[in-house]
């Protein structure tokens, strides 16, 4: 292993922080802006705005008359987060957390690039090519597994899934090298 394939990681996990960081951080500015206005749609015009929300009950299955007590009651109590949740979709659970996207997309990074260097240190210089796509494939595998364990998925179904992505990924880059001059 060089140290070009140490900054390669290091950039890498930098280049996958900064994407994510700028992704989330414009989600995030996006519900910031919508709450905004939704806030001033309170003040301006409740009683148009406690309307939205009771359609919005009725449309889920409520009696007209139960979904404008409800959205009475939701009103009186926090108006701005019943219509953050009910029209807008938007949740503390699941609000952009641009920081914490970054520094786990960097660290997914460094881990699934950590996995071919450990390898490239330890395989024979005379099969290295084989041990690398080799252990790659099953690192994805065990990556698939972990991450259907975690969700309690089909541990199976998705590690067929990663390595299918990952070998085609890995086949793509592997043509691209092939024709473009190094």
């Amino acid at each position: 292993m060089s140290q070009r394939d140490v900054a390669a990681l290091v950039a890498g996990a930098a280049a996958m922080a900064a994407g994510e960081y700028v992704s989330f951080a414009s989600q995030a500015d996006t519900e910031r802006a919508d709450l905004e206005r939704e806030s001033e749609e309170l003040a301006s015009d409740p009683e148009a705005e406690q309307g939205e929300l009771a359609a919005i009950y009725v449309g889920r299955g409520l009696a007209p008359d139960l979904a404008v007590e409800v959205a009475r009651q939701l009103t009186a109590h926090d108006g701005l987060a019943a219509h953050a949740r009910d029209e807008l979709g938007l949740s503390d659970q699941l609000a952009a957390r641009p920081m914490q996207a970054a520094l786990a997309s960097a660290a997914s990074f460094a881990a699934g690039a950590g996995w071919p260097l450990l390898v490239l240190l330890l395989a024979p210089r005379a099969s290295l090519t084989g041990w690398l796509v080799a252990g790659s494939l099953v690192g994805l595998a065990v990556l698939g597994v972990l991450a259907a364990h975690m969700g309690r998925a089909g541990r199976i179904r998705s590690a067929v899934r990663i390595l299918a992505w990952g070998a085609a990924a890995m086949g793509l880059t592997a043509a691209a090298g092939a024709v473009l001059p190094a």
